[in-house]
C-alpha cells in the first residue's frame, strides 16, 4: 500500500497532488503526442478537399462525409468488416474455449499441445497470409488434395462468393491461440474445491461447467469480445496480401484497406481522413458498447 507521505529522517511529509500528477506526465505526454495529435490531424484534414493532387486546400466541412455515406462501394466495404468482424470475434472465441478445456490437463503432451496452438500467433499476419495464400491458391496443396474427391475443387481466393469468408476463416484460425491461452488461465483460476463438491452432490462435467467454470470465466470472455471485435475492424494485412480488396471490386476490401487504399494509394487525403474517422467512431463505439453489455452479464451471471 502505498503512502501519502515521504519518510524523511525527520518524520513523514505529506505528499501533494503534484507528486502524483508528475507521474502521468510522460504518458500523457507520449499518448497526445502519438495517438491525440493524429487524431485532430486527421478530423482537420476530413474537413477540407487536401489532395496530394492538389496544391491549395480549402474547407468543405461536411462534404466528404456526405459523400461518404452515399457511396454504394463505401457501404459495401462497411458490410465485408462486419462479417469479418464477427467471424473474427464467435469463431476463435468458440475452439479457443473448446480448446482449452481439452488442454486443461496436466503432463508434457497437453503443454505441448498448448504450444502449438499459441504458434501462429507470433507469426506476422503477413507471414501467415502468405503462407495461407500459397495453400489456398486454384492448383495450391488444398485444392490439390481435394481433387482426388472432388472434380473441380472451390476456388476459395478467387470466387468472389468465398473469398471473403476464406480471409476470416484465416484471421480467425490466427486468433485461436490467443484465446486458448486467455481461456486456459481462466479454467486454471476457477477454484478446485467447488468442482469436487459439485461432483460429489452428483452434478456431470456439463452442469459443473456452466454452473461453476463459464460463469468465473465471465471477465476473459468479456476482454478476449471486446478485442476481438476491435482487431476485426482493423483487418488489413491478410487482404492487402491474399486478395488485394478482390476478386472484383471491394469483394473483400475492409475498412482500414480502404482508408489505406483511398488516402494514400489514390492521394485523396481528406476523404481517406474521412473514413478514417468514421472508422475510429465505430470501433470507439462498438467497444464501449460491448464492454457495457458484457460487464452487465458479469454482474448478472
Amino acid at each position: 500500500m502505498f503512502s501519502a507521505h515521504t519518510q524523511t529522517k525527520h518524520g513523514l511529509i505529506p505528499r501533494s497532488p503534484l507528486h502524483f500528477l508528475l507521474f502521468a506526465v510522460p504518458g500523457t505526454a507520449l499518448y497526445a503526442t502519438f495517438v491525440l495529435w493524429p487524431l485532430l490531424v486527421a478530423f482537420w484534414s476530413s474537413l477540407t478537399n487536401e489532395s496530394a493532387y492538389r496544391v491549395s486546400t480549402s474547407f468543405v466541412w461536411f462534404d466528404n462525409y456526405a459523400r461518404l455515406f452515399s457511396d454504394p462501394a463505401y457501404m459495401q466495404t462497411l458490410r465485408n468488416t462486419v462479417i469479418l468482424t464477427i467471424i473474427s470475434a464467435i469463431v476463435p472465441n468458440a475452439l479457443g474455449l473448446a480448446i482449452a478445456v481439452l488442454l486443461d490437463r496436466s503432463g508434457w503432451a497437453f503443454n505441448a499441445m498448448r504450444a502449438v496452438f499459441f504458434i501462429p500467433v507470433i507469426l506476422s499476419s503477413v507471414v501467415v497470409a502468405v503462407i495461407w495464400q500459397q495453400l489456398l491458391k486454384n492448383d495450391g496443396l488444398v485444392n490439390s488434395a481435394l481433387r482426388s474427391f472432388i472434380p473441380d475443387p472451390p476456388g476459395w481466393l478467387s470466387d468472389p462468393a468465398l473469398a471473403l469468408y476464406s480471409v476470416g476463416g484465416i484471421v480467425a484460425w490466427q486468433a485461436v491461440g490467443t484465446c486458448v491461452v486467455l481461456y486456459l488461465a481462466g479454467l486454471q483460476s476457477v477454484p478446485k474445491e467447488l468442482l469436487e463438491a459439485a461432483a460429489i452432490d452428483g452434478a456431470g462435467p456439463v452442469r459443473r461447467f456452466w454452473t461453476i467454470t463459464w460463469p468465473m470465466l465471465a471477465p476473459s470472455v468479456t476482454i478476449m469480445t471486446v478485442l476481438s471485435m476491435i482487431g476485426g475492424f482493423k483487418i488489413y494485412d491478410q487482404v492487402k496480401v491474399m486478395t488485394n480488396g478482390g476478386p472484383g471490386v471491394g469483394t473483400t476490401s475492409t475498412l482500414s484497406f480502404d482508408v489505406i487504399r483511398t488516402g494514400i494509394d489514390s492521394g485523396a487525403i481528406a476523404y481517406g481522413a474521412a473514413k478514417a474517422a468514421v472508422m475510429f467512431l465505430i470501433i470507439a463505439a462498438i467497444s464501449l458498447l460491448s464492454i457495457r453489455l458484457m460487464r452487465k452479464r458479469e454482474v448478472d451471471l
